[in-house]
């Protein structure tokens, strides 16, 4: 019995010997995936949960090693300032942005008025644009007004502001209008209309602003609004070198700096339009010297532009102001004085073209102020006196109101240079850097009601008298020591180009024509504003003359 197995154990002995596994190969991988898929749907909920509760504690998904950088890549891809206002909408006008900790894109992002009232105004000292803004401008706008801080801006500040309120200057900006508008603008626009084609009007505004600044600050006159519409290289390089110039913001320092360093992609571009950019400022400064050599002793023919009043200053070493110095004001001075009307025009006339009864209360504004001239008003070469200008109030606001939808300048940077606490609480350690976002507050319901979203020129009116609203509500013209200078001048503007313009002829924008704002330094339209325009008859300005609106 100890030599042979019994029956029960040589049957258990056969089974396991030839039975197949409980588990086969094929059994266990298939197992074996289904566990690796419960870990992922498992680790999916985890993080699509822990992504739901980072956005509502911190405004977007704060990711490992990462931050929010994933968000802002997708914000990128589509329409960023509203990606931006979204955000800010939700977390009540404040949120922090958290991005990858080797980089520079750590900052605090604000739209709250309170907010901008402290770090503009009251504690304006604590606040300056900072080394980080500094050093990523310096190579479009180097020590220039809109990049510099301390001193350095002061100066620029002071001797800027003494030349904008002299009456020399003003004249000088009201005349140099007036010519561009109608001997330049008005004759392409007709042109325009004889040959019933389409144009770019945001071109068109360019080139009106970039003409009309580099007369009144430079006292030279670069023809870009001309018959032909010419090529001028330095518009495209200046419009390319913003566009890269805003890119440094939105990639890590580190990064941006080894493109620089290899010169490719947007870094490339940049290095290009700078020359640009340079090579016209240059050639302005070496004409004006030239100029000022030729009537040194000539009082009548001495100019009275802000290049010829900073060469004639001196540096804190009692030496002249240095070509790269004026260089920097020049080009500081053409953004200011060329992007901002005209963009802010371009979306003004997109937008009458969306609300017809707006445009309509424009036009019974315009035309019962010509009507008070009598017989005088019924001329097809009108020309807008200053004083009438001063009354269209209803144009004024509906400006405004552009403004206050599609600022020029749609986010600002500061930097702390000591510990702080803004009025909402956000805490603010030393070298935070602080954006307000310009653009988002214009669409905030907390700051203009539940309409914030129509264009409704309305809202800047009382008793049809125009309203100013705060600077850190509206601040499209910044606020505090560093308010716009050009304020008054940038109004009188717009208000006489629109008024010239509508005044003669209706603008159509084109049908399906794609409208969306570009990732620049200013809000410029990306594909611009192809209209066309159609004119006036003297019987629908009458008909307007006698509608009050």
């Amino acid at each position: 019995m100890n030599h042979y197995s019994t029956p029960s154990t040589l049957n258990t002995t056969i089974m396991s010997t030839s039975s197949p596994p409980l588990y086969p190969a094929n059994g266990r991988k298939i197992l074996l995936d289904v566990q690796i898929l419960e870990l992922f749907i498992a680790l999916f909920v985890f993080v699509a949960i822990h992504s739901v509760r980072q956005r509502k504690r911190n405004g977007l998904p704060v990711w490992p090693l990462v931050g929010m950088l994933p968000s802002l890549v997708l914000g990128l891809r589509v329409d960023v300032y509203e990606w931006l206002s979204q955000i800010l909408s939700r977390q009540n006008g404040t949120f922090v942005f958290k991005g990858p900790s080797f980089t520079n894109l750590n900052c605090v992002i604000t739209s709250d008025p309170r907010n901008l009232e402290h770090l503009l105004k009251t504690r304006f000292q604590a606040y300056p644009k900072g080394p980080y803004f500094r050093h990523t401008l310096r190579d479009l706008l180097g020590n220039g007004i809109f990049n510099a801080d301390d001193d350095v801006w002061q100066k620029q500040r002071k001797t800027a502001s003494i030349e904008f309120h002299s009456s020399k200057f003003r004249n000088m900006t009201t005349e140099s209008l007036l010519e561009l508008v109608h001997k330049r603008l008005l004759p392409v626009l007709d042109e325009s209309v004889d040959q019933s084609t389409e144009i770019d009007l945001q071109d068109i505004l360019l080139r009106l602003t970039f003409d009309n600044v580099c007369m009144i600050a430079f006292g030279v006159d670069p023809g870009c609004l001309s018959p032909g519409l010419p090529e001028i290289p330095f518009a495209k390089a200046f419009e390319a070198a913003t566009e890269a110039t805003i890119l440094r913001f939105v990639t890590p320092t580190l990064v941006w700096k080894i493109m620089r360093y290899f010169n490719l992609g947007s870094e490339k571009t940049l290095k290009h339009s700078i020359k640009g950019v340079d090579t016209f400022a240059h050639e302005v400064i070496r004409t004006r010297r030239k100029e000022m050599m030729l009537h040194v002793d000539d009082d009548n023919k001495q100019k009275s532009d802000l290049l010829t009043i900073f060469m004639g200053l001196k540096d804190e070493h009692d030496q002249p102001f240095s070509d790269k110095f004026l260089r920097d004001i020049c080009v500081n001075f053409i953004l200011a004085g060329r992007d901002t009307s005209s963009v802010a025009l371009s979306w003004f006339f997109w937008l009458l073209d969306r609300n017809p009864t707006v445009e309509e209360k424009i036009l019974c504004e315009i035309c019962g102020i010509v009507k008070e001239r009598g017989d005088e008003g019924q001329n097809g070469n009108l020309v807008f006196r200053p004083e009438e200008v001063k009354k269209m109030e209803y144009l004024h606001g509906a400006l405004s109101e552009a403004l206050r939808l599609y600022p020029s300048v749609p986010v600002d940077h500061k930097e702390v240079v000591e510990d702080d606490v803004f009025p909402d609480g956000t805490v603010l350690k030393k070298g935070t850097k602080v954006v307000y976002a310009i653009y988002a507050m214009g669409r905030m319901e907390a700051i203009w009601g539940k309409d914030c979203r129509q264009f409704r020129p309305e809202r800047w009116l009382r008793d049809k008298r125009f309203m100013s609203e705060s600077a850190y509500k509206f601040t499209a013209f910044n606020g505090g020591p560093r308010l716009c200078l050009g304020k008054d001048f940038a109004y009188y503007q717009m208000k006489f180009v629109a008024a010239s313009i509508l005044y003669r002829y209706k603008v159509v924008v084109a049908e399906n024509h794609p409208v969306a704002p570009k990732l620049a330094l200013t809000m410029y339209m990306k594909h611009g504003l192809k209209v066309k325009l159609c004119k006036r008859s003297e019987s629908d300005l009458r008909m307007y003359q006698n509608i009050k609106y």
